[in-house]
């Protein structure tokens, strides 16, 4: 794996997205263990996406407009959930000083936060082969797939690490937090409308 490949990849995973949201809102609201079970949840929906394209799930999912809009507008909908629940802080998205979640639970809606959105295995079925010779197989295919995810783990953890060292300072003033808990609603809300919008 080149360089390029790495800094590319490095630009992606930086970009804002549902596991960057979700990562640092569960580390604001239960502290770095729990973003960084977060983070271990929304590697793990990247490593079953990576599944799907490398069996040509992926091109399944683009020439089925029905399937398509099938699980799109599953993710749209827990996003919007998942967007209320923040905003009302309920249960674990509830941003101030709070047990954690048990790690199962993290994991699980890290997980389901990603699977349901179906751009990503199509995203790895367009992004993957411009790294890849003609002659290349899917052994070179899941060692790019692997550094991705990879990539994502870290990125994922340096944003939960990030998180959880102003953590206090933020805890600390209700005013901060209510914007946080409003932007972070906002985030997923408009993120679940990105998603409604994509066309197959």
């Amino acid at each position: 794996m080149s360089i390029e490949y790495f800094l590319t990849v490095l630009i992606v995973c930086l970009a804002p997205g549902i596991g960057v949201v979700y990562t640092l809102s569960v580390t604001l609201g239960q502290g770095l263990r729990a973003g960084f079970w977060a983070s271990v949840g929304c590697t793990m929906a990247t490593l079953v996406h990576l599944g799907v394209a490398m069996a040509g799930l992926a091109a399944v999912l683009h020439s089925s407009a029905l399937l398509f809009q099938a699980v799109k507008f599953a993710g749209v909908g827990y996003l919007m959930w998942m967007a209320w629940g923040t905003l009302k802080g309920q249960g674990g998205l509830e941003l101030r000083a709070a047990e954690p979640e048990s790690i199962g639970r993290i994991v699980r809606r890290g997980v389901t936060l990603n699977l349901l959105n179906p751009k990503i295995p199509m995203f790895f079925m367009a992004f993957l082969p411009q790294f890849m010779a003609p002659t290349d197989g899917i052994d070179v295919m899941a060692a790019l797939g692997g550094g991705f995810a990879a990539m994502t783990f870290a990125v994922f953890v340096a944003y939960a690490a990030l998180a959880a060292s102003g953590r206090q300072a933020v805890l600390s003033r209700p005013a901060v937090m209510a914007w946080l808990r409003r932007a972070f609603a906002a985030s997923f809300a408009a993120l679940g409308l990105r998603l409604a919008m994509e066309r197959t």
